[in-house]
């Protein structure tokens, strides 16, 4: 069975609430209870973490390393700002898929450079709460 890291980044834990007609109703303890549903489906388990900061995210990402096979990340505002991110990604040797609710193209200029997409496999943004599901099938079908 293979080990997935479902990682979410700063405000993801007001899902449902923050600006509800960008990133819609759902909240996070049920996308992560339907990601994990999936993944359990196609012979995956997965463990799921969110902070607003930037540090725990680093060490989580750090111990990652000799878990799990692959990364499911959004890494929310620090996409646009986290070196500590990117580098703690470029340790890891598993599959890594970010991904966006939102299209992050369409948005504020800022938001369109990544610096997680220098690292990740994939990327997935705006397909709203869908992104999310199809990383895990792009993960299913790499690993």
């Amino acid at each position: 069975m293979t080990k997935i890291a479902l990682i979410n980044g700063p405000n993801l834990n007001m899902l449902g609430i923050r600006e509800p007609h960008v990133y819609g109703a759902t909240t996070l303890p049920d996308l992560e209870q339907r990601f994990c549903a999936e993944a359990e489906k196609l012979g995956h388990e997965v463990a799921c973490t969110q902070s607003n900061y930037e540090g725990a995210l680093v060490e989580y990402i750090q111990q990652a390393r000799d878990v799990f096979d692959g990364i499911v990340i959004n890494p929310g505002a620090y996409t646009h700002t986290s070196i500590a991110i990117l580098d703690a990604l470029t340790i890891f040797e598993g599959l890594v898929i970010e991904v966006h609710i939102a299209n992050v193209h369409r948005r504020e200029s800022f938001r369109s450079y990544s610096y997680v997409s220098l690292r990740a496999d994939g990327v997935i943004a705006g397909c709203g709460i869908n992104s999310y599901f199809l990383a895990l099938q792009q993960l299913h079908l790499a690993l």
